[in-house]
């Protein structure tokens, strides 16, 4: 049975990672998504400023167990953005490299922000699979089978 079958937990496990990114319930840690990942792999947490109202793109890669924050785009400058900051401007963005290692990171997944989660070239609405619940972002080691 493959992992994840009748559980209500969405798998993309193709067998082939060591590591797991797991997206879980904060309340109850009961998993909602586990895709492989490896050392490199891209990890995007895209939403819409809430009160500027534009987009606004978290980058983080997977280094080992945690996720190393290796950029932040935006579009304009509103609250809890970097204003202070050394940030550049590239193709109509601002683009910041923020310092960051993160074992969890925790996520208010909402409607008005339209969390979304990519993995690589892999699209997930943070929203829907949350059911608009908080999330923590973690990568384990994978358990062998």
């Amino acid at each position: 049975m493959p992992a994840g079958a009748g559980s209500g937990i969405r798998s993309t496990n193709d067998g082939a990672s060591e590591r797991i990114l797991v997206v879980a319930d904060a309340d109850t840690g009961d998993p909602i998504l586990v895709s492989p990942v490896e050392n490199g792999t891209r990890v995007t947490l895209s939403y819409t400023h809430s009160v500027e109202k534009t987009p606004v793109h978290d980058v983080y890669t997977v280094n080992g167990d945690e996720l190393v924050m290796t950029e932040m785009r935006f579009q304009s400058y509103g609250a809890g953005l970097p204003a202070t900051a050394n940030v550049t401007t590239e193709n109509g963005w601002f683009v910041f490299d923020p310092p960051g290692r993160y074992e969890r990171i925790s996520v208010a997944p909402g409607d008005v922000a339209s969390h979304e989660l990519r993995i690589d070239d892999e699209r997930y609405d943070l929203v829907e699979l949350s059911g608009d619940e908080s999330v923590e972002l973690f990568v384990i080691k994978r358990c062998p089978t």
